[in-house]
C-alpha cells in the first residue's frame, strides 16, 4: 500500500510503525546495553550452538525461559520494520529476506556493542536466537496481516460506473484495417 486513495491511512500506519520500531529498539538497548554489577562475567561465547547446548543441560523450564527470551527479544522486529515499511503488495519471500537481514544486523550491532560494556559479553547464540525469532514473528503474523488488509481495501473499493458509459450510447465505433497498397 503506497501513496494513493488511501494516502492518510498509509502515513498513519508507517508512523506508528516507525514510532513502535524506535520504542523497541530503545527498549532492546537498554535491555541488552545498561552495565551490570556482577563479581565475575563468563567467557565470550563464540561457538555456534553450544551456549543453546548448554542450556539445554539445564532442565527444560530453564532452558525454554533461555531460549525463549532469546527469540523473543528482537521478534516484534519481524513485525514492525514490515509495518514501517508501509508496503501491502510485495513478494513474501523479499519481504521475509529484507528483514532477517535487518533483524541480524541488529542483532550483530548489539552484540558488537556488548563489547564495551562492563559485565556483558558476546554470545553468537544471542544472534542466532534473536534473528530466529525475528524471522518466526515475521512468518507467523505479516503475511496474514497483509491478507486481511488487501481483503478490505479491495472490499472499500467500489466500482463506480463513468458517466459516459451510463448514457446508453452503444459501442464505440472502430475503423476498419485498410491494407497497405502495393
Amino acid at each position: 500500500m503506497r501513496q494513493g486513495s488511501d494516502g492518510q491511512a498509509v502515513i498513519r500506519f508507517r508512523a506508528a510503525g516507525v514510532s513502535l520500531l524506535l520504542a523497541h529498539l530503545l527498549l532492546v538497548g537498554w535491555l541488552t546495553l545498561r552495565p551490570l554489577d556482577v563479581p565475575w562475567t563468563t567467557a565470550s561465547n563464540l561457538h555456534p550452538l553450544a551456549g543453546i547446548r548448554a542450556d539445554l543441560s539445564l532442565g527444560p523450564v530453564e532452558a525454554a525461559r533461555r531460549i525463549g527470551e532469546g527469540l523473543l527479544l528482537l521478534a516484534p522486529l519481524g513485525v514492525l520494520l514490515p509495518m514501517a515499511g508501509g508496503r501491502l503488495t510485495v513478494s513474501p519471500w523479499a519481504s521475509l529476506a529484507r528483514t532477517v537481514a535487518a533483524g541480524a544486523l541488529i542483532s550483530t550491532t548489539i552484540e558488537l556493542a556488548q563489547t564495551g560494556v562492563p559485565g556483558q559479553v558476546v554470545d553468537v547464540d544471542s544472534l542466532l536466537l534473536n534473528t530466529t525469532g525475528v524471522a518466526l514473528a515475521h512468518l507467523l503474523v505479516v503475511p496474514m496481516c497483509r491478507a486481511r488488509l488487501r481483503r478490505r481495501k479491495r472490499e472499500r473499493v467500489r466500482v463506480v460506473p463513468h458517466p459516459r458509459d451510463e448514457a446508453g450510447q452503444g459501442a464505440t465505433p472502430t475503423i476498419p484495417r485498410v491494407g497497405i497498397a502495393p
